[in-house]
């Protein structure tokens, strides 16, 4: 299943796909009717606003009234919607709404009143329920499955990235007939709301005489199932979420990067007035929250690739929350723009980043009823925020307060953004607890690592298959274990290979000779890291990541810890620099699962019958590389698996059985024995 909100495709896909002449075509009119209906909005607001003739409270109660009409029908009618838009044709269907839509929002600024302002905004909302489904039963029908996903990609690109576009145009327009008004006086033919509202309603004029002469629309209707209940889709999801910490952690977070971005939006056309600024102004603080969540979502994830996602998301879910506290207490215009910006930044990366996660998180038969609970979730707080906020504002009113000399005034808006941050920053904060990977390590010297370019491989690049490393001392018995483990998960149907580090591959196994054989003599520490990673290097490269890629359980006996301990403390190097040899050499591929068999040197040591170079070393040695693995798992536990090696072996296979049984990826199959 694609995520709700995906990266933007390459520019080479997204031309591929407008290559094709009837879908371009349709891509041409969603675009043009989106950036039509963005400017709707702020024109409705602003109306509204305009409609409440100076009065503060009813001001905000229109606004609320304005967001409730837009989104009600979609939290209610919805899940309806499209079952019955499918009993008729598709295009005959979608050109009929587009003339609803045009003479709906045609006659708004002509009529000019707050119950015409509602009731065709709410006709014009139901409406669009029926246009929408028959549009994406559209698209499949007009690409290739192959392109299939770039299409949807450049679909979204079409419906949000138009908003910023609209905003801007909307403060010109505000510019522009504050200009004929001061000319003409009475005289100016209409306002910048009524030019706003004359284009919205023509760009569904134009999308309907696109779609007309789109031919290629299929007139058959879809076979798509009944889509159900926001109760029912509430209830599964919940019943899902419940058991998972990280998943309930993931939803309260997204939610709360919405409330943030959505208290800036519900509360902008009150909020610029606070600010003594026009409509100019409220397009421009609109289109800062969109080109913010743009940024966010473009360059977010790619920006702060060091990170760890469930890390990078509670920290900038917090940090939306700080940024909307601190908007509430600016008062001057430019500062609150520049904070705007900044914070639909990091709530777009909170956003993006929640999205992947839970891609990611979620067992793939059970991803649809999350994202459906998380969709109508979004759906009904969106209703809340965007309604009970102005609501909120209306009901503090304006207070003044004076400081000796100094006097400033603070509104509802001001009061409201305030606590909403305050909210936002605390789910924040407890979402980075619940979901911090690394535990044991502070923010702070995360934050330093990944200015050293030390952190790479917390993530690790996603693939089909499961990786399983197993690291310990001389003796420990990982050679038994992966075998052992090998076999119970070849019973469970599940495809697996088995390698070594060095002598996985052919030239490992000469790299392997030289590095162990007694008769090479003393190398070089730094000249042995670098022969390891070498042997690492090729080993993921023609072994590990291809098989990963297939979709098969890789276990590995030693892999780059091995050289964090050996190489690194054994050999007295700083384990650090170790590291990053090796995270480079490997394109930061990390284990799934690092099972560390713990057991005293000496015990190790006396139970091999013969030893190799690396083996012949001194008690000490060996005993600094056991604590080095002990304090790689301390650092990061949710990765490692310490086992107690002087267990039975059947013990021991036991404990890593059940540990291996609960990585997500492997439950499919092993449930089902």
């Amino acid at each position: 299943m694609s995520l709700p909100y995906p990266s933007a495709p390459a520019q080479s896909e997204s031309r591929s796909v407008l290559a094709i002449p009837a879908f371009r075509k349709l891509w041409q009119a969603m675009a043009f009717s989106s950036f039509g209906d963005w400017l709707g909005l702020l024109a409705s607001t602003a109306l509204a606003q305009q409609l409440a003739g100076g009065d503060y409270a009813k001001a905000n109660f229109a606004i609320a009234g304005v967001f409730i009409v837009r989104l009600l029908p979609a939290v209610i009618l919805g899940p309806f919607a499209g079952v019955i838009a499918d009993k008729f044709d598709r295009r005959k269907l979608m050109v009929v709404c587009d003339i609803l839509r045009f003479g709906l929002y045609l006659s708004i600024p002509i009529v000019g009143n707050y119950f015409w302002l509602y009731t065709a905004s709410i006709l014009a909302e139901v409406v669009t329920l029926f246009w929408s489904p028959a549009k994406e039963a559209t698209v499949p029908n007009l690409v290739p499955k192959s392109k299939l996903e770039s299409a949807n990609q450049i679909s979204l690109l079409a419906a949000y990235g138009t908003a910023p576009i609209a905003a801007i145009l909307f403060s010109a327009l505000a510019l522009f007939s504050g200009v004929v008004n001061s000319v003409l006086g009475n005289n100016a033919p209409a306002s910048a709301v009524d030019l706003a509202l004359y284009i919205n309603a023509f760009s569904f004029l134009f999308c309907a005489f696109t779609v007309w002469r789109i031919k290629e629309i299929s007139s058959g209707t879809s076979k798509k199932t009944v889509q159900s209940s926001i109760r029912s889709s509430l209830w599964e999801g919940f019943s899902f979420i419940k058991e998972s910490k990280i998943i309930r952690g993931l939803i309260v977070g997204m939610l709360g990067a919405f409330f943030a971005a959505g208290a800036v939006i519900g509360l902008a056309r009150t909020f610029v007035d606070d600010l003594q600024a026009g409509e100019a102004a409220y397009g421009i603080l609109f289109a800062a929250v969109f080109f913010g969540l743009a940024l966010g979502i473009s360059f977010g994830p790619k920006t702060f690739a060091q990170f760890s996602r469930r890390r990078i998301f509670g920290v900038a879910l917090t940090i939306s929350g700080v940024l909307l506290v601190s908007l509430s207490l600016v008062l001057n215009l430019v500062l609150a723009i520049f904070i705007t910006i900044l914070l639909g930044l990091f709530s777009g990366i909170s956003w993006v980043t929640g999205f992947t996660m839970l891609g990611l998180e979620v067992e793939n038969e059970v991803r649809g009823r999350i994202f459906a609970f998380v969709q109508s979730l979004i759906r009904v707080s969106l209703v809340l925020v965007l309604a009970i906020a102005p609501l909120v504002a209306a009901a503090i009113g304006e207070h003044t307060y004076s400081f000796r000399t100094t006097t400033v005034t603070y509104n509802g808006a001001a009061f409201t953004m305030f606590f909403a941050g305050l909210i936002a920053a605390s789910v924040g904060v407890i979402s980075y607890l619940q979901m911090r990977d690394r535990p044991k390590v502070s923010l702070l010297s995360d934050i330093k690592s990944a200015l050293r370019g030390e952190l790479g491989a917390i993530t690790g690049q996603e693939s089909a298959g499961v990786f399983i490393s197993f690291e310990g001392g001389e003796g420990s018995g990982k050679s038994t274990q992966t075998k052992l483990l090998k076999e119970w998960l070849e019973k469970n149907d599940e495809a697996v290979l088995l390698t070594r580090e060095p002598g996985g591959t052919e030239l490992g196994n000469k790299l392997r000779k030289i590095l162990l054989d007694n008769e090479t003599g003393i190398i070089s520490p730094r000249a042995e890291a670098l022969m390891y990673a070498a042997d690492r290097a090729h080993h993921v490269y023609s072994m590990i990541r291809p098989a990963l890629q297939k979709g098969q359980v890789v276990i590995t006996d030693r892999y780059f810890d091995s050289s964090i301990a050996y190489q690194g403390a054994g050999r007295v190097l700083l384990p650090i620099e170790v590291e990053r040899i090796s995270r480079w050499a490997t394109e930061s591929l990390t284990p799934t699962l690092t099972v560390i068999m713990d057991l005293p040197a000496e015990i190790g040591l006396a139970r091999l019958h013969s030893t190799d170079r690396l083996e012949s070393e001194p008690v000490a040695f060996h005993e600094r590389v056991r604590q080095e693995y002990l304090n790689l798992a301390h650092l990061d536990p949710e990765r490692f698996l310490v086992v107690d090696a002087t267990l039975g072996i059947d013990q021991i296979h036991q404990i890593i059985i059940e540990r291996v049984s609960s990585i997500k990826m492997l439950k499919r199959n092993i449930s089902q024995q």
